[in-house]
């Protein structure tokens, strides 16, 4: 009897270690930042081929430009936009170094596919296609080549970096011709309330060369009452809010300090359900 008993006790233990070790497992993956592992999984349609935002961008705002995209998770609509759209430079950041790390694995994969399986329109030797694997030796080619038979490596253009953009904003001197801000001022809102938004709409401010541009991608208020429970200061901030979207372009406009805005679309057609929202251009 009394080995039942322990067996009892053992048995009653092992399970609740087991489910203390699934709440907490389940705990680790709430994404209290909006930093979803899956973000793209969902975001897009199974029948889209690319991201329904990147079809209503302008190819002006990115080509030959130094670019700065804000939240980009795991670095797939940034890397697109850069191949897309042929920036000179555009940097990725993100709150959370994992996602950072995932991002810098598919630019390398990207890259890789790129250069092994997409040849210039005149290199039709089978050899070339060896060479275009080694990344390295593309990249070192001669002058005389011709820049524009041999583009840089997505390598060369893109890169990625762990940031919290509203508590430390980057002192180096840089300045950017376009910065994209998709689907990530709803996060700033509930983690760091009102004054975080404005942190980060003049951040973006400060960071922007003359004539620069904002695409900005606003969640709805809809959206955060699906998402404000996510943690205490959430909560906290969600009731406390007094700039909710409806007023960012006012914000942006009179007290930032922007001179033009355009709606680039007012709904986004085949984005999955919950997705289908405005994209508006503010310009320096």
């Amino acid at each position: 009897m009394a080995n039942e008993v322990k067996a009892g006790e053992e048995r009653a233990m092992t399970n609740d270690v087991k489910a203390g070790e699934s709440k907490k497992r389940k705990r680790k993956e709430v994404a209290i930042f909006g930093n979803y592992r899956n973000y793209y999984g969902y975001r897009v349609c199974k029948d889209m081929k690319a991201d329904p935002r990147l079809t209503v961008l302008k190819k002006e705002w990115f080509e030959d430009k130094d670019c700065l995209d804000i939240g980009c998770n795991q670095g797939l609509v940034t890397i697109e936009i850069a191949k897309t759209y042929h920036c000179r430079s555009i940097l990725g950041v993100d709150i959370d170094a994992s996602l950072v790390e995932s991002a810098y694995w598919n630019l390398r994969k990207i890259a890789k596919m790129e250069s092994a399986g997409c040849p210039s329109p005149d290199v039709s030797e089978p050899g070339h296609l060896d060479r275009g694997r080694d990344l390295k030796h593309s990249d070192a080619i001669s002058s005389e080549e011709g820049k524009q038979d041999h583009p840089k490596s997505l390598l060369d253009i893109v890169s990625f970096q762990k940031q919290n953009f509203v508590d430390h904003l980057r002192k180096h001197g840089e300045k950017y011709d376009t910065i994209t801000c998709f689907s990530v001022t709803k996060w700033i809102h509930l983690n760091w309330g009102d004054e975080g938004l404005l942190t980060l709409f003049h951040n973006i401010w400060t960071l922007l060369r003359p004539g620069g541009v904002l695409v900005l991608e606003p969640q709805p208020w809809k959206s955060y009452k699906s998402n404000y429970l996510v943690s205490e200061t959430a909560t906290s901030h969600y009731h406390s809010i007094v700039f909710h979207p409806c007023w960012f372009q006012e914000i942006l406009l009179d007290k930032i300090g922007f001179r033009t805005v355009e709606s680039c679309v007012s709904s986004l057609p085949g984005s999955a359900t919950g997705f289908n929202r405005p994209l508006f251009a503010f310009r320096k």
